[in-house]
């Protein structure tokens, strides 16, 4: 009995090797650990450190990578830093050199306008038309006029012939032909004058279309059709308007600088300077100094100064606020 219970606890034989599967799974396991703890074993950023003991003393050593040889020559090659070469900056604003406001020359009613605030306009273009109904009455008069003058002209020229006929035959007087003579002159000089009022007529007809007189850009519109216009003011803030518009052209710009009396005699006229918005800051403009105010203004204790701004775009507005450096 004893020998069949040795019998049951032996181990046989093909169950005593250990299963390979495992034991690589454990090497596997333990190269993966040991290659993370390498990698994460490795100094940190661009430059590789030593350190170095002279007697008691340690001093750290940064030796460059690659990659800071590389960065090092990029900034070698890069293009040095320009010298500051301007003498002054100070502060101003965009302004058009020129800005005109269109009037009529009388007063009329608008009856049409053509254009927009911020529409650009060439020479010669219609942008506003008035009433003309009367002026076109008075040209109608005024041709009629003329043409009755005409008539007289003709007549004075045939009695003044008829006249110097009889006057050959001793029928007609030398008074009768003098008189004949002045009654042409007179007739002629009637011609001219109705002549005359019938090209002032005209020029009001003409008055009532408003033509913009530049290439620009309509800045502001200050009336509407129907409404009444003047080319003066009767005073009261319900008047009739005295402007129909603004025109002013684009290209044409300049910065005006109230300047510090203590900073003129860094300035001079034809001065070079570079003209920068202050909306856009990365905008840099050549620009030239054009106009020094002869007079200053004792209560600000400063001086005009006006500076002409070269091949302007559309990032240059005016009335907004810009930088000016005036140059060696």
């Amino acid at each position: 009995m004893n020998a069949d219970k040795l019998k049951s606890l032996q181990i046989e034989r093909g169950q005593k090797q250990r299963p390979t599967g495992v034991i690589w799974t454990i090497v596997i396991v333990v190269i993966v650990v040991t290659l993370g703890a390498v990698y994460l074993a490795r100094p940190k950023g661009g430059t590789e450190t030593r350190t170095v003991k002279a007697g008691a003393k340690a001093e750290t050593i940064a030796t460059p990578t690659v990659a800071d040889n590389l960065a090092v020559a990029a900034s070698t090659n890069a293009a040095p830093v320009s010298a500051k070469d301007s003498v002054l900056t100070v502060s101003g604003y965009i302004i058009n050199r020129e800005r005109i406001e269109l009037s009529p020359r009388f007063m009329g009613v608008v009856t049409w306008i053509g254009v927009k605030k911020g529409d650009a306009v060439t020479n010669g273009q219609v942008v506003v038309l008035l009433d003309d109904t009367e002026f076109k009455a008075r040209l109608r008069q005024a041709d009629g006029a003329v043409a009755n003058a005409q008539a007289a002209v003709s007549k004075a020229e045939l009695d003044l012939e008829r006249v110097n006929q009889l006057a050959k035959t001793d029928i007609a007087s030398k008074e009768a032909q003098d008189n004949a003579r002045l009654a042409l002159d007179a007739s002629q000089a009637a011609l001219k004058e109705s002549e005359g009022a019938r090209s002032v007529a005209q020029t009001y007809l003409d008055w009532c279309v408003i033509r913009s007189p530049i290439n620009g850009v309509v800045l502001e519109k200050l009336v509407n059709p129907n409404e009444l216009v003047t080319p003066q003011s009767f005073g009261g803030l319900r008047g009739p308007s005295t402007a129909l518009m603004a025109v002013a052209d684009p290209q044409d710009l300049q910065v005006e600088i109230d300047l510090n009396e203590a900073d003129l005699s860094k300035i001079s006229l034809k001065q070079k300077c570079r003209v920068s918005p202050e909306a856009y800051p990365d905008k840099v403009y050549d620009g030239y100094v054009v106009e020094i105010a002869p007079e200053a203004n004792r209560a600000k204790g400063t001086l005009q100064i006006k500076v002409q701004i070269q091949n302007p775009d559309k990032f240059l507005t005016p009335e907004l606020s810009a930088k000016v450096e005036f140059l060696k």
